[in-house]
């Protein structure tokens, strides 16, 4: 007489990541997607497959007091660059269509983040964004004999992502 074993797997569990997927959480190279977060959740945009931009830079201010041949070099103001979100054309789109036609009737600036999210759907790191806006959308060109998708590009122009104001002591 044989025996067999019988052996039973729990059920994958859809919000946590396997035990495969876990060993390969945050590992270089593994792909990722990114999630615009505006005004706590209010807009949903879906996910979008190439961000560029997400950058800050400072030029250096140059002096020396009085007659002293020291030169002090410190950060000026921090200036940020236009971010640039990257997807293919898709029912989300229509979300984004909807969102910048409020945004130019109420002319307010938003909250929002910026978010990396790993293969698994968990997110990575986010970017808070203080008061930005759109300052240009576009669709690729049409093209019904290529293979290629019709990409659709959302630029946002912000104040910040960094904690960087200047608080006084007292």
């Amino acid at each position: 007489m044989v025996r067999t074993a019988v052996v039973s797997f729990p059920k994958p569990n859809v919000r946590t990541p396997g035990r495969a997927a876990a060993t390969l959480t945050g590992q270089v190279g593994m792909s990722h997607h990114f999630v615009i977060q505006i005004d706590h959740g209010r807009y949903d945009f879906g996910q979008w497959t190439k961000a560029s931009g997400l950058g800050v830079s400072w030029t250096p201010h140059r002096y020396r007091a009085g007659n002293t041949t020291a030169e002090v070099i410190q950060p000026a103001v921090p200036a940020y660059t236009t971010i640039s979100l990257s997807r293919a054309a898709c029912a989300d789109s229509a979300v984004v269509q909807k969102w910048l036609v409020t945004v130019v009737r109420s002319r307010q600036l938003l909250s929002g983040a910026v978010s990396l999210i790993d293969f698994t759907g968990l997110p990575v790191i986010s970017w808070k964004l203080k008061e930005f806006f759109p300052i240009g959308w576009r669709i690729g060109e049409f093209d019904s004999g290529g293979s290629r998708p019709v990409l659709e590009t959302l630029e946002l122009a912000h104040g910040g992502f960094l904690d960087d104001e200047v608080r006084k002591p007292w």
